[in-house]
């Protein structure tokens, strides 16, 4: 359901970056599952470039029940720029839930008129994809804008207008990275500051991912744990200890 989203990103990065291969460690970038009657697979893409840092995108094929496309995109830590974070969960069809926001690493006033705001008219532009629904796992005022789409749908929505907002949201972030001055490398105190912001997302996110019981549930747990601390938040620490060596 949402392989033309992610061919859209890997064509428009390869477009735009000059990107290299990201290590993705031995035994994550892909799996199989035959538990149950449905199979899975999950296969994760990682690449780098001088902009950004991190490019990760997975996705999870279970057939009918479930189709699952994740991906974040972190700068370089010589820019301050919001993560990209894009998360389209659809099961059976019936339940179709999607998220994309530029995602703060600061909520000062300065930063969030510089970075969210220019949000604001996309985010005008596609009114029933921002259903402002609950969070169950996350603090909407930490690590999100105010202009994220977060929405319940359906699957005609998905195939148009959710793809021509996740256009239009690639395109915004780009030009905002085309538009970005980089700290100088000698300015140790900014790029320390954003180095924090950096891992604080990944412990924060890694901390509440809901995604991990759904990894356990077709990969087992084992392999779920290496997944978000080993891949997916390789910055954040598991909570319990010796869950990832």
């Amino acid at each position: 359901m949402y392989k033309p989203f992610l061919e859209h990103l890997e064509q428009s990065l390869f477009q735009r970056f000059d990107l290299q291969s990201r290590l993705i460690p031995k035994g994550l970038a892909s799996c199989t599952s035959e538990r149950g009657r449905n199979p899975a697979t999950i296969r994760s893409w990682c690449y780098q470039c001088p902009e950004l840092r991190k490019i990760r995108y997975t996705y999870i094929d279970a057939g009918a029940s479930a189709q699952i496309f994740n991906s974040v995109i972190y700068p370089s830590h010589q820019y301050d720029l919001p993560l990209l974070g894009i998360d389209f969960l659809s099961f059976g069809q019936v339940k179709n839930l999607i998220v994309m926001d530029f995602q703060p690493l600061f909520q000062d006033a300065t930063y969030l008129e510089k970075y969210i705001h220019p949000l604001k008219a996309l985010h005008d532009k596609y009114p029933e994809l921002s259903q402002n629904l609950e969070m169950k796992f996350y603090d909407a005022n930490q690590y999100f804008s105010k202009y994220l789409l977060f929405a319940k749908t359906d699957p005609e929505t998905v195939k148009t207008r959710v793809f021509e907002a996740f256009q239009d949201y690639l395109n915004l972030y780009w030009r905002m990275i085309d538009e970005a001055k980089p700290h100088p490398l000698i300015d140790q105190s900014d790029i320390q500051r954003i180095v924090k912001a950096q891992k604080d997302y990944d412990q924060y996110s890694a901390d509440r991912d809901p995604a991990s019981g759904l990894f356990s549930s077709y990969f087992g747990h084992e392999w779920a744990e290496k997944f978000l601390y080993g891949f997916l938040f390789e910055d954040a620490k598991p909570l319990a200890v010796g869950v990832h060596s």
